[in-house]
């Protein structure tokens, strides 16, 4: 030592620094070792003797206390403390939750293409959830999510049955865990929803049945309310409105508003009007403050002003409109009233009976001819040396079609351009006319077919009910129409695949003979008070309400009257033809209704009202039938007649299906 300076004094610990190899790590994730180092009182390395560890928030993440080993166990702060010889060092951990991932909504009954889990990501920012396990209840049962998977911000992920190689059982669950075995979230439930499960408010609320699946997407948290029946003509003790809930939760509708046709007409319901699952609430005549009429509509809306559900009709209904099937059907007439109870779908009109003519189906047209889509049949006769005709439309692309019988079956006309049939268009040449039924009127196909549409296909998605007047003769691929009487607002609101599919000429001379009832004029139809509308009334069928419109058609100026309106009975109607030789309109429903037909008539008021209702021939399948025609009885042979159908879905590639019917009036 120099002079004057003491030796060296002995090294001392004096500061423990403590090392993590990692300052924030995310719950579940592996353990760390965390190291310690000692310094004297110059700075110096200090050798340490035994370390003791411990942890200020245990909960947050556990330390061995001789190893150091840090285990992150959830979300949260905490220090990390080395102790040793008296002095004390210390490093601050982070540890971070797992994305706050959702599952969002469940298909566990086998959706499309089978059972799915939805996750929804609620954060501001993409997350990665490769290595994030699924399981069901069974902890056997594991997917793995793959390498590369992200959900962007507010986005969805559905694992799929086929990913996750495991079906969702009645009695189940979903369980979620983080890439590090954390659980993020979970659902269990002990029967399978009608629709599917969902958390409603989408992404943070309670699961609960949603309204309807939307995979991928925002959950349907809507009410799943219905206008059920509707009784319009003084019932007890006046008009009413049944709603029903679809739903598997209480529906409150509180606030909610009903309205009939007049946006002035409007009933508040009050707070606490709720409905269970299943159950019904019958607004009043004397709490809405209004009456229904025999044109009018049941309109209900949420407190904002969105429309949940309506119905509109043209006429009161003999008893009531109900859903048919209940609750989810369409509403059509009744067999009685079920006011605030599940709704009478028993048919109404005479009890069905067997085909009144041979079971003997067969198909007469070629093989995959027409390529699905034929929709309307009309049959023209023959004269004198012209052979009888089958006119047929196919509804896409708009096609009419003139069929002979040759090699015993029923082709397209090879002359004249008909080998393929004729493209139709509107009055200027261009739209793709939804063609579903066709007629024709006084004077035969020489005077004009007459095709019915629903829609034009190059705008698929909006409704145009149309009444076509097309003449035949013209040369080329290509026929333009003459007229369009355009029905589409003098109809109700209904799908712009659900308007009118059937069409039939009715001579005046028979409605007057009848005494046919002109509901525009309300008296005895009178031909005089519609110039230029020809020798008859025109019936067209549609399909979204069951109800069949006769109609008046100025051939001068496109403009119509609507004369009557009725109900079918179906709930949509397929296929109309007029029997002017047996007095008997002719009304027919497709798969839906079981291929039923009724006969109506004109009865004592002036109003056509069924008759007759017949199953399907026993042999014929139960299938799409949108056309039907029949020979007149200029072909009968042993009091029969051929009649024909047209399948939509050309099953077994064949559109045309004949047998036979009865050539007198039914007992």
């Amino acid at each position: 030592p120099e002079e004057g300076v003491g030796p060296d004094p002995t090294p001392v610990l004096t500061t423990v620094t403590v090392t993590l190899p990692a300052t924030s790590l995310e719950a579940g994730q592996a353990a760390v070792t965390a190291t310690a180092a000692g310094a004297d009182q110059h700075g110096a390395a200090f050798t340490l003797g035994p370390v003791s560890w411990t942890s200020s928030a245990p909960a947050v993440a556990s330390v061995n206390n001789g190893t150091g080993v840090v285990t992150p166990l959830s979300a949260g702060t905490t220090d990390i403390i080395a102790t040793t010889a008296g002095k004390a060092g210390q490093r601050t951990l982070t540890v971070v939750a797992p994305a706050a991932l959702k599952i969002n909504e469940i298909e566990s009954n086998g959706g499309t293409p089978g059972d799915w889990a939805e996750l929804f990501n609620p954060t501001a920012a993409a997350v990665n959830i490769s290595g994030w396990v699924v399981k069901d209840n069974d902890d056997t049962h594991i997917y793995t999510i793959p390498a590369g998977t992200t959900i962007a911000a507010g986005g969805y992920f559905v694992a799929e049955e086929a990913g996750f190689g495991f079906g969702l059982g009645a009695a189940d669950a979903v369980r979620l865990y983080s890439p590090f075995g954390v659980l993020v979230d979970s659902h269990s439930w002990t029967a399978h929803a009608a629709t599917t499960l969902g958390r409603c408010a989408n992404g943070t609320g309670a699961f609960t049945t949603s309204t309807s699946s939307t995979k991928g997407a925002a959950n349907d948290c809507s009410v799943a309310v219905k206008v059920n029946e509707v009784e319009s003509s003084g019932g007890t003790p006046g008009d009413w409105i049944e709603l029903i809930n679809n739903g598997g939760n209480t529906a409150d509708l509180s606030g909610f508003i009903v309205r009939d046709n007049d946006d002035t007409h409007t009933y508040t319901l009050p707070a606490g009007s709720t409905i269970a699952p299943g159950a019904y609430l019958v607004v009043e005549e004397a709490a809405l403050g209004f009456g229904l009429g025999g044109a009018d509509a049941a309109r209900l809306f949420t407190p904002t002003g969105t429309l949940v559900d309506s119905f509109t009709w043209d006429a009161h209904a003999a008893i009531t409109y109900g859903r048919c099937p209940n609750g989810t059907g369409a509403l059509i007439n009744t067999a009685a009233s079920t006011k605030g109870a599940a709704n009478n779908c028993v048919p109404t009109g005479p009890v069905s009976m067997p085909w009144p003519g041979d079971d003997n189906v067969q198909t007469v047209d070629g093989l995959s001819v027409f390529q699905t889509n034929l929709s309307g049949l009309t049959y023209e006769g023959a004269a004198g040396a012209a052979p009888a005709v089958l006119w047929a439309v196919r509804n896409g692309p708009g096609t009419l079609f003139r069929l002979i019988f040759s090699g015993g079956i029923w082709t397209p006309d090879p002359a004249n351009g008909w080998g393929a049939g004729k493209a139709l268009k509107y009055l200027d040449g261009t739209g793709n006319p939804d063609t579903e039924g066709v007629t024709f009127a006084a004077g035969g196909s020489a005077g004009g077919m007459y095709v019915a549409t629903e829609r034009n296909n190059d705008a698929s998605t909006i409704s145009r009910s149309s009444i076509l007047r097309i003449v035949p003769t013209g040369a080329g691929a290509t026929l333009t129409a003459t007229n369009d009487w355009n029905i589409t607002a003098d109809l109700p609101v209904v799908g712009a695949n659900l308007g009118i599919e059937a069409i039939t000429w009715v001579p005046d001379a028979f409605l007057t003979s009848k005494g046919f009832f002109d509901e525009s004029k309300g008296r005895a139809y009178a031909p005089a008070d519609y110039p230029d509308h020809g020798t008859g009334i025109f019936f067209v069928g549609v399909e979204g309400n069951g109800n069949v419109y006769a109609y008046a058609l100025n051939h001068t100026n496109n403009t119509f009257t609507r004369v009557a309106t009725f109900a079918s009975g179906f709930t949509g109607v397929m296929a109309l033809d007029f029997d002017s030789e047996l007095s008997y309109l002719w009304i027919g429903c497709d798969d839906t209704c079981g291929g039923k037909y009724a006969t109506f008539e004109v009865n004592g008021t002036g109003r056509f009202a069924s008759t007759n209702l017949f199953d399907r021939p026993g042999t014929m399948p139960n299938l799409n039938n949108e056309g039907f025609a029949f020979a007149p009885l200029s072909e009968c042979v042993a009091n029969r007649r051929p009649v024909f159908w047209a399948d939509d879905g050309e099953t077994g590639g064949h559109s045309i299906r004949r047998t036979t019917i009865t050539c007198t009036r039914f007992p």
